[in-house]
């Protein structure tokens, strides 16, 4: 299961790349203060809905190299839910995400901080990646919050693609109004198939 997990996506690098951190930190590089990782954590945690809402749901570009780009990062994915190599963030996708962050970090907080916080990012990530990944296979987690967490985000693959876009976490859903009673919501006709672009509906 876990294995995987780590050889699909950018799984395996951020892995690698906390490890690099710590082993950074470790032998006198940047101290990787709990604050400041807290802090990168809780920012990504913070831009997961919009993300979700705002970009990966955007409708169809003009573009075509841009609606391709749709389609890979998430199109596809709700297309078929269940495909591996579409449920988790490229690496090629990812990696100028992360630097263009730690250029923000640098910026906003200062030099010291960019390295816990880009460590708290990535924690966050592979915890946000981990979750949708067991949403998404025939695994019944263990906890009633696990539990409670994949019933949550499968509601926005089956039900309706207009709501449920917490993957790790619901809180901006309830925020934002997005945290509908399933009983009360209709069946999207474009759940699967979003905005009607084309991609196959596979019933």
């Amino acid at each position: 299961m876990f294995a995987a997990f780590i050889k699909h996506g950018s799984n395996g690098a951020l892995v690698l790349g906390l490890v690099a951190l710590a082993l950074w930190a470790a032998l006198g590089g940047p101290a990787l203060s709990p604050i400041w990782i807290v802090v990168g954590a809780l920012l990504f945690y913070a831009s997961e809905y919009g993300w979700h809402r705002f970009v990966f749901h955007a409708p169809p570009a003009r573009w075509p190299w841009l609606h391709a780009l749709q389609r890979r990062l998430h199109y596809d994915h709700h297309a078929e839910p269940s495909r591996l190599d579409l449920l988790f963030l490229p690496i090629w996708f990812l990696a100028p995400v992360l630097a263009a962050n730690a250029a923000l970090f640098w910026l906003i907080f200062g030099r010291a901080e960019v390295a816990p916080m880009v460590f708290g990012v990535c924690l966050a990530i592979l915890h946000y990646e981990w979750t949708h990944y067991v949403a998404h296979i025939p695994y019944q987690p263990k906890t009633r919050w696990g539990r409670y967490i994949k019933r949550y985000h499968l509601r926005h693959h089956f039900i309706s693609e207009k709501f449920w876009f917490g993957v790790s976490n619901p809180a901006f859903d309830y925020l934002y109004g997005t945290a509908a009673d399933p009983k009360k919501v209709e069946k999207s006709p474009f759940v699967r198939n979003l905005f009607g672009d084309g991609a196959p509906d596979l019933k």
